[in-house]
């Protein structure tokens, strides 16, 4: 067996060896699972390539793989990664990146334990797809900073404890330039949430209101007006999280397809069977790319690849939910429930194929539209010219709104 090496002799048997007597000291089915999670995150084994005492031993990201299927194998806990996939996935990273000491030990354990939700304070209503356009005002007010501004389409705002922030500190200066990234408490009483309601009958979405919340400067990530770089990082985990998640032959959105198919064959059609064929093989080819992806992260950071992981999630997902209602006729048309519900977690894949067909119709918005993201792959990744963007050096205040 290929043992994988890591920091101070931590190859696979020892972080093996470490997960097994974790199991022992905290026995799963004798342990809360919160405790369990608890005792995981101290012992290293929450995310190994994370430093010693923030979760991880410094071992390369790859020996994870290591330590998940022992901890699996004896059905421990787990932290629910549907509930908490934007700290997970994006909060965690950047306070890994930008973060002060104090930031790394006060948020990292209870993000990963699930203890505290994070949601995404970035869009707008006038900045979506422009982001950097944003209007959210923080205004400096001794060793606090006043926040005022609108934020739209955040996912869990409404279990979240915490926020990842970006706000227009200077608006003397291009817009790329005067923007400032903060942790905020989404307890404070001047954040309001409210329900957006989707075509799926949830509200899974919010719009976030902004009005005179007080953040500590304590609680700044990164330089003052270096908020755009900051960003930078979660938006490309952000994108691997969603298009980059690891997944088994005819996982995900094709799974329930190709079980109708194989247990209904009085619905098969050549056509139908020619489009299948085309969309198992994409799906195929998108998920050993995703796994190529991941790999590369253990010598660093995500870059803009990530960017073509996200476009072919989305465009995945919406045709082959298309595919499966047309394959299940009028069982497609069904609709299970339009209940408003305000869900705990995102769910891309579950309900019935309604659900799936219409859920599907956001992944080419959410974690950036598939239109910037083509601009971000022509540009940085096949090094094609740029877009003319005739605001690049203007003050954001001279902008025309």
């Amino acid at each position: 067996m290929t043992t994988t090496t890591a920091k101070d002799g931590l190859g696979e048997e020892e972080l093996r060896r470490r997960a097994r007597a974790l199991l022992a000291a905290w026995e799963p089915g004798r342990t809360e699972p919160l405790e369990f999670l608890r005792a995981r995150f101290d012992a290293g084994l929450a995310w190994v390539h994370f430093p010693e005492g923030l979760g991880g031993l410094g071992a390369p990201r790859a020996a994870q793989a290591a330590v998940d299927a022992e901890l699996t194998a004896a059905r421990a806990p787990d932290n629910d990664p549907r509930r908490i996939g934007i700290g997970l996935g994006m909060a965690a990273p950047t306070i890994l990146r930008y973060g002060t000491e104090e930031q790394k030990s006060r948020f990292l354990r209870p993000l990963w334990t699930g203890e505290e939700v994070w949601c995404q304070l970035f869009s707008e209503p006038g900045a979506g797809s422009d982001l950097a356009g944003l209007r959210t005002r923080a205004v400096r007010d001794g060793d606090e900073w006043v926040v005022d501004g609108q934020k739209v389409w955040t996912s869990s705002a409404h279990t979240a404890r915490w926020a990842i922030l970006i706000a227009r500190t200077d608006p003397d200066v291009p817009k790329h330039r005067g923007i400032t990234y903060f942790v905020c408490d989404m307890t404070d009483p001047g954040v309001e949430v409210r329900p957006l309601r989707q075509i799926t009958g949830e509200a899974e979405f919010n719009e976030v209101f902004l009005s005179g919340v007080r953040i500590p400067d304590a609680h700044r990530l990164g330089e003052v007006g270096d908020g755009w770089r900051v960003a930078q990082t979660t938006l490309m985990n952000e994108r691997v999280a969603i298009g980059g998640q690891s997944l088994p032959r005819e996982g995900g959105m094709m799974g329930p397809v190709a079980a109708t198919w194989r247990e209904r064959p009085e619905l098969r059609t050549p056509e139908l069977h020619d489009r299948l064929m085309r969309l198992w093989v994409d799906a195929e080819v998108a998920r050993l790319t995703a796994e190529r992806v991941r790999q590369q992260l253990v010598s660093g950071a995500p870059g803009p690849e990530g960017s073509g992981l996200k476009l072919a999630f989305a465009r995945l997902n919406q045709q082959i939910s298309g595919l499966e209602v047309e394959l299940l006729g009028e069982d497609g048309l069904r609709y299970g429930d339009w209940t408003m519900v305000r869900p705990r977690s995102v769910d891309f894949y579950g309900r019935d194929a309604g659900y799936r067909y219409l859920r599907a119709k956001g992944n080419s918005i959410e974690g950036g539209t598939s239109e910037i993201l083509r601009n971000i792959v022509a540009e940085r990744v096949l090094g094609l010219p740029s877009e003319p963007r005739t605001d690049k050096d203007a003050a954001w205040k001279d902008l025309p709104r």
